[in-house]
């Protein structure tokens, strides 16, 4: 007998110590810094940068990161709830990460540490992009392996059956969706070999902030045609024409496509 589903009940936490937990969604996220800073260290070392100001960068980036996915999770999907439990904001574990959040903490975090360190903005960038565009692969697996931002209702045979998520929405186990966060996990890491490749092969990075923009036209573009195949993350979206990670991700890909054909490259 050929199943024609996936049933996806796989237990977020790893193991735990305690009160300590390891779950799979936190290891993924800190092997992405982990792969995320080796690649960068390599940068760094090809431009003659000392690898210690990478620290520097990586505390930047890490904090940016964090900061700006919880808030935007908190402004763009869920304002009413948190403005009325405010303590609830600061627990992160209990989860709510937004991807746009992210990246504009992202990039207020690199504007700061350029700023300090009198580095150029745009060669950085153009690097962040690529390996913001692998993070992204890793950070979708942790969805994943925690049933979370899940596909929308699907038959087709490789749908999967996310157990935890049904029981928490009342529906039965067998209900299937798509499985996005592989949609995305796959479209992700083929950007960063696009991007990477591109990097090694081609003269473009000395076009300053061109592979910034094709990453953010890459990335968003992606984005938004997949929230085709998820399920809304909040109940408001539902009444709108778009979801709220598709308009999300216009402002991203226009400003990609300016970087991208500008005349000048800005310095």
């Amino acid at each position: 007998m050929i199943l024609d589903y996936v049933v996806w009940n796989v237990d977020p936490e790893i193991f735990h110590i305690g009160n300590l937990s390891i779950r799979w969604y936190g290891l993924l996220f800190a092997s992405a810094f982990l792969v995320s800073y080796y690649i960068f260290a390599k940068f760094y070392k090809e431009a003659n940068i000392p690898v210690e100001q990478l620290d520097k960068l990586t505390f930047y980036v890490a904090i940016g990161t964090i900061i700006g996915a919880r808030l935007g999770h908190v402004c763009f999907y869920e304002p009413g709830y948190y403005c009325s439990n405010p303590s609830e904001i600061i627990k992160i574990w209990h989860g709510g990460l937004a991807s746009h959040g992210a990246a504009i903490g992202i990039l207020i975090a690199i504007w700061l540490y350029t700023r300090k360190f009198e580095k150029s903005i745009w060669w950085l960038l153009d690097r962040i992009g690529i390996v913001v565009a692998l993070s992204g692969s890793f950070i979708r697996t942790g969805n994943l392996m925690n049933s979370e931002i899940v596909g929308a209702p699907s038959n087709v045979p490789w749908a999967f059956a996310f157990v935890r998520d049904n029981f928490q929405r009342g529906l039965p186990e067998n209900f299937t969706r798509h499985p996005s966060q592989i949609y995305e996990a796959l479209g992700y890491l083929l950007i960063f070999a696009i991007l990477y490749y591109l990097y090694r092969k081609t003269s473009l990075p000395k076009r300053e902030g061109y592979l910034f923009g094709l990453f953010l036209v890459l990335l968003f573009g992606f984005r938004f045609f997949i929230e085709f195949f998820k399920d809304v993350q909040v109940a408001f979206e539902q009444s709108l024409p778009l979801d709220l990670g598709q308009l999300l991700s216009i402002p991203f890909i226009i400003a990609g496509f300016y970087l991208m054909f500008r005349k000048t490259a800005v310095k």
